[in-house]
């Protein structure tokens, strides 16, 4: 079976399991040390490991290569076992942070406006990325489809990456719709791929026509393979907004809130946490600030309806 066989049965599948009048239960990945309970009350660094919660904006093997130096890193910081929890959706992620099964999580920028929207999700830290503290979505074609524009592809399949994600799912509608296009009606076939580079690459071998992604993904994945930009072509961009934040649940305890957000701003100033970032394709953490948001907050709650 040829690759590009197998990615288009691969897409197929996940079409029709999203189609599905009900979903399975959610399930554990563990991708480092031991996965805990979801719901800990009382917890103490020396009862549990530090959970940070991520989603599948890379796929798992991905995910892993991205965020193991980090999570060496913050054990070492932190004295005790730190523990990854991966989640397929960024909604998985803001459930599971909401109630308690996470200390902190790396959410997308439209993950975190409706978290903070809905139980008071905090800010803790934001990735400066190439000396830039914004990023934006990019509308990916491949490189045999023609138009200028988003709104050049009426009638063509679309990759959304997942329903919260501000580059992939947020953006696309909120450019559409700005130009009174309805984006239920405007595309041909779209599916969700909940991963970024997985979206890339259903656009780069011609699976699906055109997506939405996170541009700093794509620079990064262009920068690794460079005959993607053979395949593939940027059409339009969206308005840029703050990068995709480290944040906590408020009922996190404060003086460990504290302490991570230390760790974290302090991870460019020696070695092993130069390297954690450099994983992570970051420069550095900074000190957050809402305002980076401001714009996003208000598309949201503009689109919450017809997301």
């Amino acid at each position: 079976m040829n690759k590009k066989l197998l990615m288009a049965l691969v897409l197929i599948l996940i079409s029709v399991y999203l189609s599905g009048c009900s979903s399975p239960p959610t399930k554990f990945v563990r991708l480092n040390n031991v996965d805990s309970q979801i719901l800990i009350k009382d917890k103490t660094p020396d009862q549990v490991p530090f959970r940070v919660a991520v989603s599948s904006i890379l796929s798992p093997k991905e995910t892993l290569t991205v965020y193991q130096p980090l999570i060496d890193y913050l054990e070492v910081k932190l004295g005790y076992p730190v523990t990854l929890l991966q989640r397929k959706t960024y909604k998985e992620v803001n459930d599971l942070l909401q109630i308690g099964g996470a200390d902190v999580a790396f959410v997308c920028s439209g993950g975190y406006v409706a978290g903070n929207q809905s139980f008071s999700m905090e800010l803790l830290a934001i990735p400066i990325v190439k000396d830039k503290r914004v990023y934006q979505s990019y509308i990916i074609t491949n490189q045999t489809i023609p138009g200028d524009s988003i709104v050049d592809l009426r009638g063509r399949s679309f990759a959304f990456t997942d329903p919260m994600s501000f580059s992939g799912r947020i953006a696309p509608v909120y450019m559409l719709e700005a130009q009174n296009i309805d984006s239920h009606t405007f595309f041909g076939r779209t599916f969700y791929t909940y991963s970024h580079d997985n979206a890339i690459r259903a656009v780069a071998e011609g699976i699906v026509d055109a997506s939405a992604v996170d541009s700093m993904i794509l620079d990064h994945a262009v920068q690794r393979e460079p005959s993607l930009v053979t395949k593939i072509k940027v059409i339009d961009q969206s308005i840029f907004i703050g990068n995709p934040p480290v944040v906590v649940n408020p009922a996190l305890d404060p003086l460990l809130k504290q302490r991570v957000q230390i760790v974290l701003l302090a991870m460019n100033e020696d070695a092993n946490g130069r390297k954690a970032l450099q994983a992570l394709s970051y420069d550095k953490f900074v000190t957050p600030d809402d305002q980076d948001y401001v714009k996003l907050k208000s598309i949201w709650l503009s689109l919450k309806e017809k997301l």
